[in-house]
């Protein structure tokens, strides 16, 4: 036990010793990091009241234009597999107008946060389902009800995640 304790003494002197060595050959690093800094201290403002209230706000849209989107999206998928073409045609255009929809909430709902961060993320989720509803692309992609199982998900993700991120936290 004692060459223990002697090992522990003997490896903290050493450690010491090449401690004031390195400061002794770098006066300047020894001068720096014995004077205390001033830095400014300055917290961020606190937004997760904003962000909460925002968030809230947010969670009819998976009740509403979410969930309109995705019963369009069905139809659109039934009319195809079914052949009806116009018919899909009219369930893709509502789809689109609920994606529409979903964008200008997301739009409005994220404008009234305090965080400028939040606000952009709103922007650039609201671009994306704006861009998805006009050209149309995803809606291409999914021609039966397996490929609308297998990509909406992702889709939600990948539209949803930059304001996801703050609503997860809040």
């Amino acid at each position: 036990m004692r060459r223990a304790i002697l090992a522990v003494i003997a490896g903290a002197a050493v450690l010491a010793a090449g401690a004031a060595c390195d400061a002794a050959a770098q006066p300047e690093a020894a001068a720096t990091s014995a004077t205390p800094t001033a830095a400014p201290t300055t917290s961020a403002p606190d937004y997760s009241a904003s962000t909460k209230q925002v968030c809230t706000q947010l969670q009819t849209l998976y009740t509403a234009e979410l969930r309109n989107f995705g019963t369009a999206m069905g139809k659109m998928v039934t009319y195809k597999e079914a052949k009806q073409t116009a018919e899909a045609d009219k369930a893709e255009a509502t789809a689109a107008g609920q994606l529409k929809a979903a964008a200008t909430k997301i739009r409005k709902e994220t404008s009234t946060a305090l965080d400028p961060d939040f606000i952009t993320a709103g922007k650039i989720s609201a671009s994306k389902l704006e861009s998805s509803a006009t050209d149309r692309r995803y809606f291409d992609k999914v021609k039966t009800l397996t490929d609308l199982d297998k990509t909406v998900q992702a889709q939600f993700a990948e539209w949803l995640n930059p304001v996801a991120g703050y609503c997860q936290t809040a």
